[in-house]
């Protein structure tokens, strides 16, 4: 041992004080489970932290990308020394300092439809934490999911909130709640976004509009709704893996919006196809359009107080 190294690691010292809150058994089946993580950026990184500091013994990790600047604002993992590298190793990396015996299957090519049946295998919770618009990929996880028998649950960071939805076995299917099969781009994007988001807490704080723009795939992010998502998301997956608490499951759904402080449990049966949603799709497809137009708009000039 060099004369700056710590102690050895022992796990039970590592997270004994998850204690309390969970029973040294339940840390125990924690430690025996596998989750499933694709995409490591801005929501499935933190995920992943957070999920290893629950003492998550297993992950299954997917992702392609690799680090750019563009990612400093809300993706762990992201700095000026990793630059460049992928995300997967980045992100396994900070994994083990957290956990030197975490047992981790990366997946460098990200999910694909020829790795998806050994991705999920021997997975008992997916976590999603996919780019907004890889709709392709999603679609096919969650359906892998759903025929599994697998539970899977995805939260969104919108605006400086966050929104959950679950899918569970024997429950409602990823597709079946935002009907995405069939549809162009643009309409999968505002049904994924509405159908995340019924109460649209985020709606009213965004300052400039030409920073959203569906049809380039590019929206705003911040660091504050990432954060959220991952308290939200470990505490889903502690209650399915322990078979404790209340899990809410499409068409159920619930988002908090830290700017608003405002707390909203949705009920949409149907999914997208529910009067109300339909209602709520229309009148964003027109906004969308907006979006897409004021994209294409200058900067405005800074004024002279500014």
């Amino acid at each position: 041992m060099s004369p700056n190294a710590g102690p050895p690691f022992a796990y039970d010292e590592a997270f004994s004080r998850n204690l309390g809150w969970v029973t040294p058994a339940e840390q125990g089946v924690l430690r025996g489970k596998r989750v499933a993580i694709a995409g490591l950026g801005g929501v499935g990184g933190i995920h992943l932290l957070t999920l290893a500091r629950l003492g998550i013994g297993r992950f299954h990790l997917a992702d392609f990308d690799r680090f750019d600047l563009a990612n400093f604002n809300r993706q762990s993992g992201a700095t000026v020394a990793t630059l460049g590298e992928p995300k997967v190793d980045v992100l396994a990396r900070m994994a083990r300092d957290i956990n030197p015996d975490v047992e981790l299957t990366l997946f460098p090519e990200g999910v694909t439809g020829d790795n998806l049946g050994a991705f999920l295998k021997g997975v008992d919770v997916y976590v999603d934490g996919l780019d907004f618009f890889a709709f392709e990929a999603r679609e096919r996880t969650f359906a892998a999911c759903h025929a599994a028998g697998i539970p899977a649950t995805t939260v969104a960071p919108l605006g400086m909130g966050a929104a959950l939805l679950n899918f569970m076995p024997g429950g409602m299917s990823f597709e079946e709640y935002f009907q995405l099969d069939g549809r162009d781009e643009i309409e999968k994007t505002v049904r994924f976004l509405v159908g995340l988001s019924p109460a649209m807490l985020q709606r009213r704080y965004l300052r400039d509009r030409r920073y959203v723009d569906f049809a380039a795939q590019r929206g705003p992010s911040t660091a504050m709704a990432c954060q959220l998502c991952a308290g939200i998301a470990a505490t889903e997956v502690l209650k399915i893996l322990l078979r404790r608490g209340k899990v809410h499951a499409a068409p159920m759904g619930v988002h908090f919006d830290a700017y608003r402080g405002r707390l909203a449990h949705t009920w949409r049966p149907g999914g997208n196809r529910n009067p109300l949603q339909r209602l709520k799709l229309a009148l964003f497809y027109r906004f969308s359009e907006r979006l897409s137009r004021n994209a294409l708009l200058p900067e405005p000039e800074p004024s002279r107080g500014a």
